[in-house]
């Protein structure tokens, strides 16, 4: 049988506090699903349950035919109690799951319980385990092997081997392939443990145990790891040697450190304490204990269920973004270590050229290799949030700020993908970051003295602010009646004859992926909004009061907003595919895209900035959460599917938890309490918004060539190498020369003077001395009259 993963819409997650236990794990419907070892991003086992029979009448499956409950251990410590109940109520399991706090072994109390002592006799309750070793389900070896005079279960694959025992002996014990051999197939068959495999090699494995309850019915399942059988079986019998309260004592206690250095502002209480301080536990949960500083997106796998072994990264991959977030928020909260771990494990992840990766293991390597300007810009920014707190320690982060500033300025500002790693163009959300990060990188060159360089950085923040509206405002809107000028989500750019750049946000089509066949898949750009636009007020680019500001919350509110029972959320942007099916099955490449809670905290951090109270935003962000307090990627967004157990506003099958999201509802309490976004980066506000100037200047590189500018206006053109400009403005009758400025960006430039009164184009083209080459091509950028030219 080919090898699945399980849902991504956990109802728990867990690990110990300390660094020495590598273990993570996740939950759904009170099992044990996906348990990631010895890193976060390396889920091992697909999934852990219990199948029960009497041996004549029924078999039961602990996920399929037994009813969950769960609630979290006290003090926000991240292990789950599990009660999963047989519907007749004549038996049920109470579970209590964590890791040892120090060794590599997941440890499961569980307690059988029920009224009738002469049916529980009766029962036969086996534990079955499917591994999926080195994140996959082929190529998986299985065992039944003997130690110290007791059978476990041990599975293998390269140098990673995890062993399963309990507290209690097996039995009986065997294992086979998923699908033919294993335990399930011979339990449904007969509801009897017939057959007896010692060796299943190279496969989709399972392995399968019968616990002896002739002597208690309270007893220990365990799951250890190791880089070898021995070290497995030895870590497996250390932690069973241990009586499970005493560890379950000191996993609580560990958990207890973060309350002593996390703080909490909320003198309003508009939200839950316990459920504030287990977000900001889940985001630390996330962090790697291998790699400090490295958080996965979600221990999960969206869709799991309909994915096999070519969904190696899941969302326990890096994204610069999601990093990002989380560190802030843990840094809202007083918590300036670990943003710091994370920030140095950014400065030593950056490509050697100052960008990063789109996505990447923990260990550096990529996994999706697409270029988004957001995720370059913001490792600057958190730089700039831990040198303003003064909690760089001995750290410098001066490098990384300025390769990736240059990368910024050299690669954009256009950006390859938007935040949605979706669509190329002008992105209203990466410009927002773009420039913020600017002028952070602008403050650090200041800072050393070199307000040459400050000022170029400067001078190319204040270009990008000058073309917002320019580059990302329709004013040909028709999605709202009444309402023509308004943000839209990204524009593209297209191309001219002459290779230039075409930048008109009323025309041009953008291409939306997740689509079925036979969809529409093509659309107006000016007809497809998202609220990333709201970046521009968080960040401090602009004012939230603006006519334009309202205008476009007015067609997003009427587009993209979901009432629910649970409170307000927001889908990502109209005519979304990535999401649940409209039948409810789950998104396999296409599908409807649904309402993301983290877009309610975004609105949320908008309407503090505009002075307003988003208490209701914080509460639905509450709401929205499931099991023991997770926050989901998506929510059910129209009318129940009982056969499908989606209810409005619950979670769908995407990803649960969502780190981003948990950073969003921690950053939104603490700017309630601040009354403004706590992400406000007070230089932007006050250069934009506070002390707003206009100094036109006009940008050209090799990523952006205009096809023309306004007459009277400088042309900047910078290249990413010392360059001798040859130019004209009269068509080539006279010529001229002008040798490139350095920079200590390793970025040079030449400035091109304009005046209201040309009307030809300026023609140019570059002499490279470095390898002594002319460019063999002349670029023409064409000169038009300002509106104040023309209204004279």
């Amino acid at each position: 049988m080919q090898p699945r993963w399980t849902r991504g819409a956990k109802d728990g997650v867990g690990t110990a506090y300390s660094t020495a236990s590598k273990i993570w794990f996740t939950m759904v419907d009170g099992c044990l699903t996906e348990v990631y070892y010895p890193t976060v991003d390396s889920p091992q086992i697909r999934d852990l349950q219990f199948l029960i029979t009497d041996g004549k009448t029924f078999f039961h499956e602990e996920r399929r035919d037994l009813e969950a409950q769960l609630t979290a251990l006290p003090d926000a410590a991240l292990g789950v109690k599990a009660i999963t109940s047989d519907p007749a109520g004549r038996y049920r399991f109470v579970k209590e799951i964590i890791c040892d706090p120090h060794q590599n072994t997941l440890l499961m109390n569980v307690m059988l319980e029920g009224e009738d002592e002469r049916f529980l006799k009766t029962l036969r309750v086996y534990v079955l385990c499917a591994p999926h070793l080195c994140v996959g389900g082929w190529h998986n070896n299985a065992e039944v092997i003997r130690t110290s005079g007791q059978d476990l279960l041990l599975a293998h694959r390269e140098n990673t081997f995890c062993v399963m025992g309990a507290s209690v002996p097996f039995k009986a014990a065997s294992v086979g392939y998923v699908g033919t051999s294993d335990g399930w197939q011979d339990l449904a068959e007969d509801l009897s443990l017939d057959w007896r495999f010692d060796h299943a090699l190279d496969g989709n494995v399972s392995m399968i145990g019968e616990l002896d309850l002739a002597a208690t019915r309270n007893i220990s399942v365990a799951i250890g790891f190791g880089d070898s059988q021995h070290n497995a079986v030895s870590t497996l019998i250390q932690s069973l040697s241990i009586p499970f309260d005493r560890m379950r004592n000191t996993f609580v206690n560990q958990w207890k450190r973060t309350s002593k250095r996390l703080m909490g502002s909320d003198p309003n209480h508009v939200h839950s304490a316990e459920f504030f301080a287990r977000s900001i536990n889940l985001i630390l949960a996330h962090e790697d204990k291998t790699y400090p500083g490295a958080m996965i997106a979600s221990l999960s796998i969206p869709w799991g269920e309909v994915k096999g072994d070519e969904e190696l990264g899941g969302y326990h991959l890096v994204w610069c973004r999601d990093l990002y977030q989380a560190a802030s928020a843990l840094l809202s909260v007083g918590d300036k270590g670990t943003p710091v771990r994370t920030l140095i494990y950014l400065a030593i992840s950056q490509r050697e050229n100052g960008g990063f990766s789109q996505n990447f293991w923990i260990d550096g390597r990529p996994y999706w290799t697409g270029v988004q300007l957001d995720e370059v810009a913001f490792p600057i920014m958190l730089a700039w949030r831990l040198w303003d707190a003064g909690a760089l320690e001995n750290f410098d982060p001066f490098p990384m700020v300025k390769t990736g500033t240059a990368f910024l300025m050299r690669e954009g500002p256009i950006t390859a993908q938007e935040r949605w790693e979706e669509a190329s163009g002008y992105s209203p959300s990466t410009l927002a970051s773009n420039i913020t990060a600017l002028i952070c990188g602008a403050s650090f060159f200041r800072s050393r003295g070199d307000e040459a360089s400050a000022e170029f950085i400067e001078d190319y923040a204040d270009f990008l602010e000058s073309h917002i509206d320019d580059w990302t405002v329709t004013t040909q809107g028709n999605m709202v009646p009444g309402i023509t000028r308004h943000f839209i989500r990204v524009t593209p750019v297209g191309m001219d004859d002459e290779g230039n750049q075409l930048e008109d946000p009323n025309s041009g089509d953008i291409v939306l992926n997740n689509k079925a066949p036979g969809e529409q898949y093509k659309f107006p750009a000016r007809d497809i909004i998202d609220a990333g636009f709201l970046e521009f007020v968080r960040y401090g680019v602009r004012a939230a009061d603006s006519q334009l500001m309202q205008d476009s919350l007015k067609v997003v509110d009427a587009l993209l907003k979901v009432e629910t029972p649970k409170g307000p959320c927001w889908r990502r942007y109209n005519n979304d595919g990535y999401g649940q099916k409209a039948d409810g099955s789950g998104y396999d490449g296409c599908g409807v895209g649904r309402a993301w809670p983290l877009l309610t905290g975004e609105r949320g951090h908008y309407e503090v900035a505009a002075g307003r109270s988003a208490k209701q935003h914080v509460q639905a962000m509450e709401n929205f959460s499931t099991g023991i307090g997770l926050i989901p990627e998506q929510i059910w967004d129209t009318k129940d599917s009982p056969n499908k157990f989606l209810t409005l506003g619950a979670s769908t099958g995407a990803a649960v938890p969502l780190l981003w999201a948990h950073a969003e509802y921690i950053k939104l309490v603490q700017s309630e309490a601040m009354g403004k976004p706590f992400d406000r980066f007070e230089p932007v506000y006050q250069r934009y918004v506070v002390n707003r100037r206009s100094r036109p200047l006009e940008i050209w590189n090799f990523k952006r060539k205009p096809r023309e500018i306004v007459a009277g206006v400088p042309l900047r053109i910078i290249a990413g190498a010392p360059f001798e400009l040859r130019w004209s403005d009269d068509g080539w009758a006279t010529a001229k020369t002008a040798l490139s400025i350095s920079t200590a960006l390793e970025l040079f430039y030449v400035d091109l003077v304009t005046t209201n009164k040309q009307s030809l184009p300026l023609t140019f083209t570059f002499y490279w001395p470095e390898s002594d080459s002319w460019e063999g091509k002349d670029y023409v950028v064409r000169l038009r009259a300002s509106a104040a030219a023309k209204a004279r």
